[in-house]
């Protein structure tokens, strides 16, 4: 774009976004005052004028227009690193609320005025020899090749440290690879759900589709050299810890036939929603049909003019069911309950050639855009999805900001379905919202409203030749169902078997449901084993699993660092400390919406316990993960 094409493209800008680019620039506390306050936004989504007149923001744009024509003639220097006190008013000043100081240092990560990554020290030439030797026998098993164990890659990279990655499939990608079915997309803004480290400002929309996610992980792989380091076609069966040898024993299968190797650490970058949940209705192996999970899509079947039924009513049907519904003589949606959905304007939206040349050439605006999206989709919204004991209205809501949240999306469904007042009592939740996970709506509602779909609030219970039979005993005749089931979420690790210190299962130790570790990675009498996404860290009320990664990374590679360095072979984390961290999740988890007396969810296990989100700020769990405390784990040295 040419300079002279600016005015236009500040026309697509973030007022909010702009006035931090003003003051982060000229250093003038100007921008942080009256008349250029951004108002307090209540609504699910930001208004990009801030709340601000047009004049007022007619005058924002003026003036980074003027102040990019000094800086790219060199009449202005970009102003110095914002001290604490001044980027905690920024950071409040964009969102309209206040913003704690403890942000601060993680921000400056991600506005790379402080390095984000772990780093070899330089003490003494004796300690950098002796890790250099330690660092010739050492070797990390990453197991799969997501976001996560690209990630992980990266980061040992970076370190130096030697490192496999298998993948069971034959490219990377993980779920971004598997879930391909019709309009497969992202439900947090790209923009967030990124590597701070690999900035992408071309994206295509706001909220892209899967191909373009696919795109990126590619992208990544290959920029930092990954692409062609990683062992495809790959599963690991089993993984025994040697205590002799300080090293796990892990057995790989591909097509050829199975190897045993020995890794000094393990990654497991598996993910929580990688095994489809198929095993739902009784009779499936009976249905004359066509039977699918979404998450194995089978493009071989012509949905045209057929009878379908969809089971389930979760993020994965909420972005299909248009396609189904458009091509399909007809379609029956089973409801076991509903969900509460937001209207995001930008999720349709493609992300215009100014918006695109704003991220890229204002110095700041993206890193500035991306906090806002993290405030808004993360730790802005979880101080509502806490109990309030002194609220009037506990069933319905946690507290008054969660009931603006109800009456919001209560007013949004009952204005798509306007006539309906069927659909409107099968599609309004009784229980407070964020209880199940938000859906962003695509066009769910006005295909509900399709003369060939129906919404049925039963559940199925038996599968024969010819379709299926509900709940309430009505039999419903379909060619295809599509399973929009979910993934056996509980069941962490599985169906590898990983033998510990003791010899014992961990599968034994965890049960069908119940994962737990030491935030979320690490799991005792399992040493120097390392779980990406593991146990209550699923972000729940919000985030980016980009953001999570990056946290658990920089709390592994600290660890490996520490142990290179100080000649420890193993680390193996204390029960207590394990144990006193899970209780705290427990005890947090009580006074958030995921334990509301009224919510049945797939974040909770069969005795109730939430074992997948995570209770903590972002910010908190940023600080646990910054740098890892050894004293907290039993270590055996070389």
């Amino acid at each position: 774009m040419k300079n002279d094409a600016l005015h236009d493209a500040l026309e697509d800008a973030s007022i909010p976004t702009l006035l931090m680019c003003l003051a982060h620039i000229t250093g003038d506390d100007v921008w942080l005052k009256d008349p250029y306050l951004p108002k307090r936004d209540v609504a699910l989504i930001a208004d990009e004028a801030g709340g601000l007149a047009h004049d007022v923001a007619d005058e924002v744009r003026a003036a980074i227009a003027e102040v990019m024509q000094d800086v790219k003639t060199g009449k202005r220097q970009m102003s110095d690193a914002p001290d604490t006190q001044r980027l905690t008013q920024m950071m409040s000043v964009c969102v309209g609320e206040t913003v704690g100081s403890e942000y601060v240092p993680m921000f400056m990560e991600d506005l790379h005025f402080v390095d984000r990554d772990v780093s070899w020290s330089q003490a003494s030439d004796t300690s950098a020899t002796r890790m250099t030797d330690s660092k010739k026998d050492f070797s990390v098993l990453i197991v799969g090749a997501g976001i996560s164990g690209i990630g992980a890659a990266i980061a040992l990279d970076r370190l130096g440290i030697s490192w496999t990655l298998v993948e069971k499939n034959t490219s990377l990608g993980g779920t971004w690879l598997e879930n391909n079915y019709p309009e497969a997309g992202v439900d947090t803004p790209n923009h967030f759900y990124s590597y701070s480290y690999a900035r992408r400002t071309d994206w295509p929309g706001y909220f892209s589709k899967r191909d373009d996610v696919l795109g990126y992980l590619e992208d990544v792989a290959e920029q930092f050299g990954i692409s062609d380091c990683i062992t495809f076609g790959t599963t690991v069966d089993e993984m025994t810890w040697d205590e002799l040898r300080q090293a796990w024993s892990v057995v790989l299968r591909d097509a050829v036939g199975v190897r045993t190797i020995l890794a000094s650490a393990v990654i497991s970058a598996t993910g929580q929603l990688n095994r489809p949940k198929k095993n739902v209705c009784v009779g499936s192996d009976t249905f004359g049909g066509d039977l699918f999970h979404s998450a194995e899509w089978r493009h071989d079947v012509d949905l045209a003019g057929k009878r379908v039924a969809v089971v389930g009513t979760g993020a994965s049907a909420m972005q299909f069911l248009r396609s189904v519904a458009s091509t399909a003589e007809s379609v029956v949606v089973f409801q076991r309950s509903p969900q509460w959905v937001i209207h995001n304007e930008h999720y349709h939206r493609e992300v215009s050639v100014g918006a695109k040349w704003l991220l890229e050439n204002i110095p700041y605006y993206y890193e500035w855009y991306r906090f806002g999206l993290f405030w808004r989709f993360g730790d802005g919204l979880l101080k509502t999805l806490r109990r309030d004991s002194e609220w009037q209205y506990p069933d319905r809501s946690m507290n008054r900001h969660n009931d603006r949240h109800r009456q919001q999306m209560t007013a949004y469904i009952e204005a798509q379905l306007v006539g309906r007042p069927d659909l409107v009592k099968k599609s309004l939740p009784g229980y407070p919202p964020y209880g199940k996970r938000i859906l962003v709506d695509n066009d769910w509602f006005q295909t509900l409203r399709r003369p060939n779909v129906e919404l049925v609030t039963a559940s199925v219970e038996q599968v024969h030749e010819k379709g299926v039979i509900d709940s309430d005993g009505v039999s419903h005749e379909v060619d295809v169902i599509i399973l929009a089931t979910g993934f056996e979420a509980g069941k962490l690790l599985s169906p590898m078997k990983i033998r510990g210190r003791t010899g014992t299962l961990l599968s034994e130790v965890w049960g069908d449901d119940d994962p737990r570790a030491y935030l979320g990675i690490t799991v005792p009498d399992y040493p120097n084993l390392f779980c990406l996404y593991g146990p209550n860290t699923n972000v729940a009320h919000g985030g980016s699993l980009f953001f999570q990664a990056e946290c658990q990374l920089r709390y592994i590679t600290s660890c490996l660092v520490q142990m290179l360095e100080d000649g420890v072979a193993s680390i193996d984390v204390q029960k207590g400390v394990h144990d006193d961290y899970n209780g705290r999740v427990d005890q947090e988890h009580s006074e958030l919406v995921w334990t509301h007396p009224g919510m049945h969810n797939w974040y909770r296990n069969a005795q109730g316990r939430v074992f997948s989100p995570m209770p903590w700020r972002f910010v908190d769990y940023w600080e646990m993960t910054h740098d890892a405390d050894l004293a907290e784990y039993h270590l055996t040295r070389q």
